[in-house]
C-alpha cells in the first residue's frame, strides 16, 4: 500500500506513534509518562523573564517547578527581566540545550502551563491529515521496527550502497557509499546513489528527529548541481518552513540547515554512552511481559532483568497488572546483562 499511515501504540507508560510512507517509517514520535509537560513541542506556557543576555539576542526563562527554556528576541523586541510572558515551545530541549520558545503575548499570575501540547494523534494528523490509523499489535509491531532502524547508524540505499548517519555536538555527518562498484555504468550508478541518498537521508532525520547543520558527503565526481539542487527541495520540502540548502561545494558535500523541533530519539532512548537506558530497556520488558500475557489468558508471566532496569520496570508492572491481572512478576539478577531480558510463562 502506498501513500501515509498513521500507527498509534498506547502501550504501558508511554505512547509511540509513527507516521509510514509507502509503508517505509518516516516520523516516530514516543510520548513517555512523566515527560514535562510543559517542555513537549507545541506546549503554551506562562514564564518568568529570569535574565536577558543582549549579546546574545536572548531571554532565559522560568516556566515552573524547574522548567526552563530561552527566548530569542529581535532589536527592538528585549523583554524586561522579571515580566511574564506567553510562549509556545517550538523545539524541545536537547542534551546540553534548554527548549525554546516563540512569544505568544505577555502574561499574568505565576510561571504554569496554559496549553498541553498537541496529543500524539493529534501531532501525527499535522503530517498525515487524511491517514488512516492503525492500533493494537500492528501498530506495535511497527512501532519496534521505526524504533529499530531510529537507532540504527547504516542504512541501506534502494538500487544498492549504504548510508552512514552520524550526529555529532556541531552537525550531522551524512556519508554515501558505493563500495567497490565499478564499471562503464560508473556515472550513472553514482547519478542514482546520490539522488536516492538524498530522499533517503530526508526520512531518515525525520524519523530520529535530527536537525541543525547537516553535511552530505556525496560519492563520486563532477556532480550535476542542478539536478541534486532539485531532488534536495523536493526530499527536505516536508520539512518546511526553515530549511536551507546549500549547492554542491568543490569537495563534493552539500550543507543542508533543518530546523530542530523535536528531541533527538537517540537521546531520548538512550544514555550519554549511547547504550539504551534503563527506561528504554523497562518499556521493552514491559512490552514483551504485555505480549506474552495477552496471548496467555490467565498464565502467570515471569521478567527476569538486570536489577536497574527492574526498579523501572516496576511501577509500569504493576500498572500492566491493572489492565491484565495480577500475574505479572518481576525478578532482579545481579550480574546479568543489561539488554539481557527474559520473559516466559510460568
Amino acid at each position: 500500500m502506498s501513500g501515509r499511515r498513521i500507527y498509534l501504540d498506547r502501550g504501558i507508560g508511554e505512547t509511540r506513534g509513527v507516521v509510514t510512507l509507502d509503508d517505509r517509517p518516516e516520523r516516530l514520535l514516543i510520548r513517555r509518562d512523566g515527560a514535562e509537560p510543559r517542555l513537549i513541542l507545541g506546549a503554551r506556557a506562562a514564564a518568568r523573564v529570569q535574565s536577558v543576555e543582549p549579546a546574545l539576542a536572548t531571554a532565559f526563562l522560568d516556566l515552573g517547578d524547574g522548567a526552563q527554556a530561552i527566548l530569542p528576541f529581535k532589536p527592538g523586541g528585549r523583554p524586561v527581566r522579571g515580566a511574564m510572558v506567553e510562549i509556545e515551545i517550538r523545539a524541545e530541549p536537547r542534551r546540553g540545550k534548554l527548549a525554546i520558545g516563540r512569544l505568544i503575548g505577555e502574561a499574568a499570575g505565576a510561571p504554569r502551563l496554559l496549553k498541553a501540547a498537541p496529543d500524539p494523534l493529534e501531532a501525527l494528523r499535522a503530517f498525515a491529515r487524511d491517514a488512516e490509523v492503525v492500533e493494537g499489535r500492528e501498530a506495535r509491531d511497527v512501532a519496534e521496527e521505526a524504533e529499530a532502524e531510529a537507532l540504527e547508524v547504516l542504512h541501506p540505499l534502494p538500487g544498492g550502497g549504504t548510508l552512514a548517519i552520524e550526529p555529532t555536538r556541531a552537525l550531522t555527518a551524512i556519508d554515501v557509499d558505493l563500495g567497490e562498484r565499478k564499471g562503464s555504468d560508473a556515472k550513472r550508478v553514482t547519478r542514482q546513489a546520490n539522488l536516492a541518498a538524498l530522499k533517503e537521508a530526508a526520512r531518515l532525520l525525520r524519523l530520529k528527529g535530527l536537525g541543525g547543520l547537516v553535511i552530505l558527503d556525496l560519492v563520486g565526481r563532477g556532480h550535476d548541481g542542478n539536478a541534486l539542487m532539485t531532488a534536495a527541495r523536493a526530499a527536505f520540502g516536508p520539512d518546511n518552513p526553515g530549511v536551507a540548502i546549500g549547492p554542491v561545494g568543490r569537495f563534493g558535500t552539500m550543507e543542508i540547515s533543518l530546523p530542530r523541533r523535536i528531541r533527538p530519539l537517540a537521546e531520548l532512548l538512550c544514555r550519554e554512552d549511547g547504550a539504551l537506558s534503563d527506561r528504554t530497556l523497562a518499556q521493552r520488558l514491559v512490552r514483551r511481559m504485555q505480549a506474552e500475557g495477552e496471548a496467555n489468558p490467565g498464565g502467570r508471566i515471569e521478567a527476569v532483568c538486570d536489577p536497574d532496569v527492574a526498579d523501572v520496570a516496576r511501577p509500569l508492572v504493576e500498572a500492566l497488572a491493572g489492565r491484565l491481572g495480577a500475574r505479572f512478576i518481576i525478578t532482579a539478577s545481579v550480574g546479568r546483562g543489561r539488554d539481557a531480558l527474559e520473559v516466559a510463562r510460568t
